[in-house]
């Protein structure tokens, strides 16, 4: 296939109706393109590479299918596992985007002589005049930003990536794809992990292993067991449901002892806290942390932005003081930073500090 390379793009084609929708948008705005779909799981159907086929071909550019079940395997289901198995809450659908989507995607682009790589995320890169760094900023609609999974993004990454998606409105997606007549137009967006689609961790972990998780002894926070739980896998910080304990009042998980197998609750109050320690940091916004920065972060995807100062750690961490103590900040998370609608940076929580702690 001959094509410029400065007007050619890969796409990432998923199956699903936002990145059909970016191949249009690649292909209207000039660009030679070409669908690809990962295929990342052993127990793949097919029927997501179908659907993004019979988009390309209705679109008229080739599709091809790029096998990462190995890499995938090693990178972010096993990553995951080992994660829950010490006690920390990982967050897959970034190690995704941080070892898959947008390390390797690239690598076939570069390696099939194309010069960028589009997908379907709502988020929006741009470039700094001023400083010449590239820029992620979150999406146009707010209730499909994406920009918190992407905060891992390399300033190489972000100069050969595209989204087309980032300044319009998912309504006015699917109404395009309907208009074009798209096999994939009402389909609904997945919600859940690629890889556990009954959403049940502890069954999958489980089954992964081949071994049951134990089961242990529910404590209170002066080490009193109050009955017994089904695997400490199974549990997350600040949960509440499920854990089956007649205490005339609603306990949360407040702490687990992997070693040990204990898995403690007590009262929402002690779930919050103000300070959070952060590795495996990646900036985007400015090229280093060297004093002390106001922001505010995400520490899960969903949660509004909290005003909060920031500032550099021994050990290549940054210290988060909250303005106000915050809920249940679970280590393996991440905790991405905003400036407005630009994202300075990011990386994984790794402790949170009690009162006692500070």
């Amino acid at each position: 296939m001959e094509r410029h390379k400065e007007k050619s793009a890969l796409i990432a084609m998923s199956g699903g109706v936002d990145s059909a929708a970016a191949a249009y948008f690649m292909q209207t705005a000039g660009f030679c393109c070409q669908g690809t779909t990962m295929r990342l799981l052993e127990w793949d159907d097919g029927q997501n590479a179908r659907d993004a086929e019979a988009v390309c071909n209705s679109l008229g550019i080739p599709f091809t299918v790029l096998d990462l079940t190995g890499e995938f395997e090693e990178t972010v289901i096993r990553s995951f596992v080992q994660a829950y198995q010490t006690g920390s809450t990982p967050n897959p659908c970034v190690d995704c985007n941080r070892h898959i989507k947008f390390a390797r995607l690239l690598e076939e682009a570069e390696r099939t002589g194309f010069a960028y790589l589009a997908t379907g995320h709502y988020a929006q890169a741009a470039r700094d005049e001023k400083t010449g760094r590239f820029l992620l900023k979150k999406a146009l609609d707010p209730g499909k930003d994406q920009s918190y999974f992407l905060y891992t993004l390399t300033q190489r990454q972000l100069a050969q990536v595209r989204f087309p998606l980032g300044g319009m409105e998912k309504r006015k997606v699917r109404e395009l794809a309907e208009r074009l007549g798209f096999v994939n137009a009402l389909r609904r967006d997945s919600q859940d992990i690629c890889f556990i689609p009954s959403g049940d961790y502890g069954a999958f972990i489980d089954s992964y292993t081949g071994q049951t998780s134990p089961a242990g002894k529910f404590l209170d926070r002066q080490g009193r067991v109050l009955g017994q739980h089904r695997g400490a896998v199974r549990y997350t910080l600040g949960q509440r449901k499920g854990l089956n304990l007649a205490m005339g009042e609603p306990v949360y998980v407040c702490g687990k002892d992997m070693a040990a197998n204990t898995v403690t609750v007590g009262p929402e109050s002690v779930l919050f806290a103000r300070e959070v320690l952060v590795k495996d940091l990646n900036w985007i916004g400015v090229e280093s942390l060297t004093g002390f920065l106001r922001v505010k972060v995400k520490t899960r995807s969903r949660q509004p932005e909290q005003p909060a100062l920031i500032g550099p750690e021994s050990g290549n961490r940054v210290r988060i003081v909250f303005d106000q103590p915050q809920r249940a900040v679970t280590p393996g998370q991440a905790a991405v930073f905003y400036d407005g609608d630009t994202v300075v940076g990011g990386g994984t929580v790794a402790e949170v500090l009690t009162e006692a702690e500070v």
